[in-house]
């Protein structure tokens, strides 16, 4: 009688059930893809590095939103003999490899401004805060609209937060156009470049460290496994309950394996019952929940 969880899911609205996210997706994959060519010709033309560099960045950023369009499609496909799950991990290594791409754009980042420190180059500062005033909009807009999504969704807050690095970005590649227009100092330049690069760099460690933990099966984020063993424990007909293990299906769906010590088997089903009601709002949509009697508490390296 392991039905049960379906009828509870935890009360957040998936991304790929969200319908209005592949629309969202769709409109920004295109804007952005536009932004970049842009902005690569305007680099090239006012012969900015900030300009360049941040086109590059941005040209990550359309594969990021590629890749999670294509992490929605596959959470959507249905389990097969060989993928019981379907194939909803692909999400959680799609965000990870997004976190990679991003990671290779800052090293570029830094090694073309040390390039360019060391030898200064005259730059066009109007054509430089003219496009980054663009890239504000378009990333902005971008950013806007992924914002209420974001919460249940790695993949969705991982394009979230290199949007809004972006906007915060284009405001920095404003300014030093806006400086080097004022000034003629041209090192500012470079320097924009790696603030630009620092920036990135912070936003994309916590989602690189977050891909990696769920990769590796670790305890998803936001949830206490103290928290869980004290939800399932608060049941009066329950002992004890021990060897504990939360996992993510997916960057949206989170599953547990517990053994639980009740003192009668006879309410048995409906402390099941009652034990996935409780985990479903804790995050936890799927649990499997072995029931023991006092007397036959397992300590088998094979109960894990």
């Amino acid at each position: 009688m392991e039905h049960h969880h379906h009828h509870h899911h935890h009360h957040v609205v998936p991304a790929e059930a969200d319908g209005s996210v592949g629309i969202i997706l769709t409109l920004s994959i295109v804007a952005n893809l536009l932004f970049v060519v842009v902005e690569a010709v305007m680099g090239f033309v006012g012969n900015s590095l900030s300009l360049l560099s941040d086109a590059g960045h941005n040209l990550s950023d359309v594969f990021t939103l590629v890749l999670v369009a294509v992490a929605i499609k596959l959470a959507q496909a249905h389990p097969t003999e060989r993928m019981t799950y379907g194939y909803r991990k692909s999400t959680i290594l799609i965000s990870l490899v997004n976190a990679i791409i991003l990671l290779v754009a800052v090293g570029g980042i830094v090694i073309e401004s040390i390039h360019k420190l060391m030898e200064p180059v005259a730059v066009d500062g109007a054509i430089v805060s003219i496009t980054a005033g663009i890239g504000i909009v378009v990333n902005g807009a971008t950013a806007l609209l992924l914002m209420r999504r974001q919460q249940n969704d790695l993949n969705i807050r991982g394009a979230f937060l290199h949007m809004a690095a972006d906007t915060l970005v284009s405001v920095g590649v404003v300014v030093s156009g806006i400086i080097i227009s004022a000034t003629g100092w041209t090192i500012i330049d470079p320097i924009v470049s790696l603030i630009i690069a620092a920036v990135i760099l912070a936003g994309t460690w916590s989602l690189l460290a977050h891909s990696l933990r769920l990769s590796l099966d670790g305890i998803p984020e936001g949830i206490s496994l103290s928290e869980v063993k004290t939800a399932i424990e608060a049941d009066s007909r329950v002992r004890e309950a021990h060897h504990l293990h939360v996992w993510a299906i997916s960057t949206t769906e989170n599953a547990l394996t517990a053994h639980v010590v009740l003192e009668s088997l006879d309410e048995m089903e409906d402390v099941k019952h009652q034990l996935k009601h409780r985990l479903s709002h804790l995050g936890i949509t799927h649990s499997t929940i072995e029931v023991e009697t006092p007397d036959a508490h397992c300590d088998e390296p094979q109960c894990d």
